[in-house]
Formats: C-alpha cells, sequence, structure tokens
C-alpha cells in the first residue's frame, strides 16, 4: 500500500507538473502579427511560405542562422549592412515563421537545394554567402555545389562536421532521445530556452529578456518543435570531403569560447580551401554576430573589402 501511494503521489506531482510546464503550439498567424515588419516578404517553396527581409541596395549579401534560431538573429549585423549592402535574410525551414517542410527534407544536401532555389526564385546570379552553425553547414557545402554563384563566402562557427554523441549540445541530446523527445515537443518552458542560450554565449550579461523571448516564440511556433526533434533524428553525414570544391575565397570567424562546436574544427577549412582566412575572436561564444556583433561585422567587412 505504501508503494501505491508513493506511485501516486509522484504521478500527481509529475502531471501537476506538466500542466505548469505545458508549452502549446503558437499559431503563426499570431506570431505574424508580432514579427512580421514593413521588410517582411513571404516566397512560395516546396509547399512553404517562405519567410525573408530583403533590405538595402548594392552588392547582395545572404545571411543563414543557426538551429533554433531564425532571421533575427542577424538585426544588428543588417542594421549596418544596409547601408552600403542588399542584405537578405530568412528563416530556413523548420524555423522561424517558415515553419516545417511537408517533406521533413532537413539534410544539408535538401537545405541546398532548398537555397537554391530561393536565390532562382529572386533572379540572383551571383552573391556573398554567410552562415552561423547550421547556416554555416548549408553555405559552405552550397559553395562547394554552385560555386560560380558564390562570390565571398563568410562562415560564423560552421557545422557540417560529425562528432560523437557525447560531444552534442544538450538540447540535441535530448531530442534524440526516446520518451524524452516527446515531452520536449510539448513541455519547452522559458528557463529551458534560457539556459540552452547560455551556452552559445561566452558572456551571459549580454543575453537579453528580448532575445529569450524571441527565441522562444519561434521555437512554439506551430509544429516547429516537432521538426526540431525530426532533424535532431537524421543520421548525420561527412561531408568533409566536399571543403576542396569551394573556389570562393572563404572567411571563418569562431568564437574561441564555443561551447556548441569547437575551434578546432577550423583546421578542417584551413587543410582544404586554398584562399581562406581564420579569425578568431577572444572571450565570445557560439554567436558572434549576436553576442558580438560590431567585432564580428567588422572582421566581415575588412574580409570584403580584402578581397
Amino acid at each position: 500500500m505504501k508503494f501505491r501511494s508513493l506511485v501516486s503521489i509522484f504521478s500527481c506531482v509529475v502531471i501537476i507538473l506538466g500542466l505548469i510546464l505545458y508549452s502549446p503550439d503558437i499559431p503563426v498567424s499570431n506570431l505574424m502579427s508580432k514579427y512580421a515588419n514593413q521588410y517582411s516578404k513571404f516566397i512560395e517553396i516546396d509547399g512553404m511560405n517562405v519567410h525573408y527581409r530583403d533590405q538595402g541596395k548594392g552588392e547582395t549579401i545572404i545571411l543563414l542562422h543557426g538551429t533554433g534560431a531564425s532571421l533575427h538573429t542577424w538585426d544588428k549585423w543588417t542594421d549596418k549592412l544596409k547601408n552600403s549592402y542588399r542584405v537578405i535574410r530568412l528563416d530556413l525551414p523548420a524555423y522561424g515563421l517558415t515553419g516545417p517542410h511537408p517533406e521533413n527534407k532537413y539534410s544539408i544536401s535538401e537545405y541546398s537545394e532548398f537555397l537554391n532555389s530561393f536565390v532562382n526564385q529572386l533572379k540572383l546570379n551571383d552573391f556573398i554567402l554567410s552562415g552561423n552553425s547550421l547556416g554555416g553547414s548549408i553555405s559552405w557545402y552550397y559553395a562547394s555545389v554552385y560555386p560560380e554563384k558564390v562570390q565571398l563566402l563568410s562562415l560564423l562557427s560552421p557545422g557540417g562536421f560529425l562528432n560523437n554523441d557525447n560531444e552534442s549540445p544538450l538540447v540535441i541530446k535530448l531530442a534524440r532521445a526516446p520518451i524524452i523527445n516527446k515531452i520536449l515537443r510539448y513541455v519547452t518552458p522559458r528557463f529551458f530556452i534560457k539556459n540552452t542560450l547560455k551556452e552559445v554565449y561566452y558572456d551571459e550579461n549580454k543575453l537579453t529578456d528580448l532575445k529569450i523571448d524571441t527565441y522562444r516564440d519561434m521555437i512554439l511556433r506551430e509544429n516547429n518543435r516537432k521538426s526540431f526533434i525530426s532533424r535532431s533524428l537524421l543520421k548525420p553525414k561527412d561531408h568533409t570531403n566536399r571543403l576542396k570544391l569551394i573556389s570562393a575565397p572563404t572567411q571563418i570567424i569562431w568564437g574561441n569560447e564555443d561551447a556548441w562546436i569547437p575551434v578546432s574544427n577550423s583546421k578542417f577549412f584551413k587543410d582544404a580551401i586554398a584562399n581562406v582566412r581564420i579569425d578568431i575572436m577572444q572571450e565570445t561564444g557560439h554567436i558572434p554576430m549576436e553576442e558580438r556583433p560590431l567585432e564580428s561585422l567588422g572582421l566581415l567587412l575588412n574580409f570584403i573589402n580584402s578581397n
């Protein structure tokens, strides 16, 4: 009887906590009223209503965000770049207002083909391409497939390399774990998002409430969590052999204190690409364009000017 009572109490506690922490999906229509502005545009690709922003005039720069992020990760870069460049940034499939791909096409090669459909619809023949984390891996893969379209390539803490599962970020491990990922699908409290973001910032004081709320809203966009779990369960592939196919002058910007992807991975680019520049930022985490926007942007502009 005592054991049954303990089980009943535990079950009640779990149910109560679940009800308290339950995080329902947010309809995209609700988010659009808050996050789509006068620069927002939408384009139909592969059955998705892809959200992007197109600002400024001049040479075109395309910016691709990382895992769990959205085009908002580039806000501070865009504020400066739009004065001299045409800046295009978008919410990738599975993220932001764009949301899930109807056929769950989330491999790096499939993201690359999605990007090519996007630039073709915008009638872009060549451009500067920059990406962070997942966006970085898409960018360098794309540059290896369509070298004639990428004038310059700038990568910030790029992914795209095999790593042991125990080296993956905690949120990825949870998304891969049976049962736990089913809970994560519906229970995503704000403190969980905050703690995850703390992992990608070296200086936690630069992590604002507005930034946390934006990330959480985008993650709670209807079915984005389901897509995140689907992406996390994909068997990773090693595309390192494609690095040698990149012909564009390439810049690697990496935070020396990156807790998600080791800065030592920069060696893959140094060994494989003839025209490559490595910029290591001290006291910087996984997302330099958010944590130290002016310093990281200065490195990009210096790279562009030198080429």
